[in-house]
C-alpha cells in the first residue's frame, strides 16, 4: 500500500457535505456520552479531568480526519487507563504524555509497515465473540450510575457491576433505575418505529428536564473543567525514555488492538462499509502524537463511543469530528447546561446501544457452524467479560490457530499408489511383475508436511515393512517446515537402517532446499531424487532387477 493510500481525501467528506444532518445530530449525542466518559477516564488515570477532555477533543478529532474507519469515536478508554495508572505512579504525569507521544510513534511506523492489515486475518467466530462480550462490558458498566450508586468497588467491571446490585438491594434508588429504563426503551422503541428522530438526544433531554422540574434525586454528570489543559511541552528528562520504551511498546499495542477490533465491530454493524486498517493504525498514531501536546492522556479507538456513533444513525467521519467539536464546545461555552444531565439518562442510551449491537443471527449462525467455531466465540465472549479484551483477542486466536492447524494437519495423507502408471513405457513379464510389487512401495505425500501432522507420518512411514525400495512422491505436498523436514529425516533413516533405498519424485525446488540443509535428502543424492515419478519407478525397477541376477 502507497503512503497516499494512507492520507485523507476528498471522497471521505463528499457524502458529509451534501447531506450533513446525520452526522452532526449523532455527533452531538456521543458527545453527550463521550463526555463522563472522558472526564471519568481522566481523573482514574491520575492526570485529572482536563486531561481526558484533552483527549476526547484532541485525539477524536485527529482521528477523525487521519483514522481508516468512518465511525470510529477515540478517545480515553478504560482498557488504556489499566495501563496508564502505573506508568503514572512510576513516572509521574510526564512520563504518561512521554509513552503517548512514543506508543504515537510506534503505530504511525506499523501503519507504514502495512502491519494493520493483519487483523483481516482474525477469525469471525472470535470477532463475534468479542463483540457480544464488550457489549455485555459496557452494559455492566452501566449498574452503577443504572441504579443510584456513586462509588461501586472491584477491579473488574462485573466485579463493580454485582458490588452495586448489592448496594442498590441494600438501599434501592428507584429514581435512577427508572430513568435508565424509561430512555433505554425511548431509544430502543425509536430506533424501530421513529428512525429519523433524534430519540436518544431527545430522551436525554427530557430525563435532565424532569429530574430539574421534580426535583429527581439523580446524580449529574457534575462539574466540567473550564477549557482544556495547558499544553505541555517538557516531559520528561532524556535518561527517562530507555525505561519508558517498554510501557510505550505496551500502550501501542493496545491501541492498535483496540482501535483495529473497535473499527472492525463498527463495520459488522454498519452494511457494507469496511474500514482501511493501516490507514486506522496512521490515525491513531497521529492522535497520539499530538494530544500530549495538549496535556491528553493516550487514545484509542473507544468502542462504546463508536457503537453509539453507529447506531446514532453516523454515515460519514463528519460524525466523530463533531462529536470532538461539541466536545470543545462545552467545554468553553456550555459546561452549565450539561452538568446536569443525569448519568443514570446516559447510562440508558448506553444500554439501548449494547442490545443493538449484539447480532443474534450471526451469533446462532456462527454457533450452528461448528463445535470448534461455538466454542471459539463462547471462550472469546467470557473471556472478554471477566478478564479484558486483550487477553480475550489471544485466547481466542490462540484457540483458533490450534483448532485450525488440527483440521489442517488432518488433511495430510501418506497414500500408496499404484506402480502401474500409464506414462510407464516398460513391459515387463507376468512374474516380475509379482516379484517387483512385492518389494517396491511408492507413496504420495498430500497435504502440508508441518509440525501439527509430521510425528504421525513418521509412525506410518516408518510401519513401512517387506520392501526394498520406497518412492516418496513429493510433488503433492503443499507445505514443509523444519519439523516435518526433521521428521522426514528421521523416518528415512529408519528406513535406510534397514536397508531399504529412499527415491524421492517431484520434489519442489524450495521443499529440495530445505531437506538439504538439515541433511533430509536420500543418502544417494541426485542419484535418488527424480523429476518424474515414472522415472523414479523405472529406476527402482532396474536396480532390483540388479540385485535379482546378482544377489552377491
Amino acid at each position: 500500500m502507497t503512503t497516499r493510500a494512507l492520507l485523507p481525501s476528498w471522497s471521505d467528506w463528499n457524502s458529509a457535505v451534501r447531506a450533513p444532518g446525520a452526522d452532526l445530530l449523532s455527533g452531538l449525542m456521543v458527545a453527550l456520552v463521550a463526555l463522563p466518559l472522558a472526564l471519568g477516564f481522566g481523573i482514574s488515570s491520575g492526570l485529572g479531568a482536563a486531561a481526558g477532555l484533552a483527549t476526547a477533543v484532541i485525539a477524536g478529532a485527529v482521528a477523525a480526519v487521519f483514522g481508516g474507519s468512518r465511525f470510529q469515536v477515540s478517545g480515553p478508554t478504560g482498557a488504556m487507563t489499566v495501563v496508564l495508572v502505573p506508568i503514572f505512579h512510576q513516572h509521574g504525569g510526564g512520563g504518561v504524555l512521554a509513552v503517548g507521544m512514543m506508543a504515537g510513534l510506534v503505530l504511525v511506523a506499523l501503519a507504514l509497515a502495512g502491519v494493520g492489515r493483519a487483523v483481516r486475518y482474525m477469525p469471525a467466530p472470535v470477532i463475534e465473540g468479542f463483540t457480544a462480550g464488550i457489549a455485555v462490558v459496557i452494559a455492566l458498566q452501566q449498574f452503577p450510575s443504572a441504579l443510584g450508586i456513586t462509588h461501586a468497588e472491584g477491579e473488574k467491571v462485573w466485579q463493580s457491576a454485582l458490588d452495586a446490585v448489592r448496594q442498590f438491594i441494600a438501599h434501592p434508588h428507584h429514581p435512577a433505575l427508572a430513568t435508565t429504563l424509561v430512555v433505554a426503551v425511548a431509544v430502543l422503541a425509536g430506533g424501530r418505529y421513529l428512525a429519523k428522530l433524534p430519540l436518544a438526544l431527545i430522551a436525554v433531554a427530557a430525563a435532565t428536564a424532569a429530574a430539574r422540574t421534580f426535583h429527581l434525586e439523580l446524580t449529574p454528570i457534575g462539574e466540567i473543567p473550564a477549557g482544556l489543559a495547558t499544553p505541555t511541552l517538557g516531559f520528561v528528562q532524556l535518561d527517562q525514555i530507555g525505561a519508558l520504551i517498554g510501557p510505550a511498546l505496551a500502550v501501542a499495542a493496545l491501541a492498535a488492538l483496540e482501535s483495529l477490533l473497535s473499527a472492525t465491530a463498527a463495520d459488522a454493524m454498519a452494511v457494507g462499509t469496511r474500514h482501511n486498517p493501516d490507514r486506522e493504525l496512521l490515525g491513531q498514531g497521529l492522535a497520539n502524537l499530538t494530544a500530549p501536546m495538549f496535556g491528553g492522556v493516550p487514545a484509542t479507538g473507544a468502542i462504546a463511543r463508536t457503537a453509539v456513533n453507529v447506531r446514532s444513525g453516523a454515515r460519514t467521519r463528519l460524525a466523530a469530528l463533531t462529536h470532538a467539536v461539541v466536545l470543545a464546545a462545552i467545554v468553553y461555552l456550555a459546561a452549565p447546561l450539561v452538568a446536569d444531565i443525569p448519568l443514570a439518562a446516559l447510562a440508558g442510551v448506553l444500554l439501548a446501544t449494547t442490545v443493538r449491537m449484539i447480532e443474534a443471527a450471526s451469533l446462532m449462525a456462527i454457533a450452528r457452524a461448528s463445535k470448534a467455531d461455538a466454542a471459539i466465540m463462547a471462550i472469546t465472549f467470557g473471556v472478554t467479560v471477566a478478564m479484558d479484551l486483550v487477553t480475550a483477542v489471544a485466547v481466542g486466536v490462540g484457540i483458533a490457530v490450534v483448532f485450525a492447524l488440527r483440521a489442517v494437519a488432518k488433511e495430510a495423507r501418506l497414500q500408496q499408489i499404484s506402480l502401474e502408471d500409464p506414462a510407464d513405457d516398460f513391459d515387463h513379464l507376468a512374474e516380475e511383475h509379482e516379484l517387483l510389487d512385492d518389494h517396491i512401495v511408492a507413496y504420495r505425500i498430500d497435504g502440508p508436511l508441518f509440525f501439527a501432522a509430521a510425528h504421525r507420518f513418521l509412525l506410518e512411514l516408518a510401519e513401512v515393512s517387506d520392501v526394498h525400495i520406497v518412492i516418496l512422491r513429493m510433488s503433492h505436498i503443499t507445505a514443509l517446515d523444519t519439523t516435518g523436514a526433521l521428521v522426514l529425516k528421521d523416518a528415512m533413516a529408519k528406513l535406510e537402517h534397514r536397508r531399504i533405498t529412499v527415491l524421492m519424485s517431484g520434489l519442489r525446488d524450495d521443499h529440495k532446499r530445505r531437506l538439504a540443509a538439515i541433511g533430509a535428502l536420500p543418502a544417494g543424492g541426485d542419484s535418488q531424487i527424480f523429476e518424474h515419478t515414472p522415472d523414479a519407478i523405472a529406476h527402482a525397477r532396474g536396480r532390483l532387477l540388479g540385485l535379482a541376477e546378482n544377489p552377491s
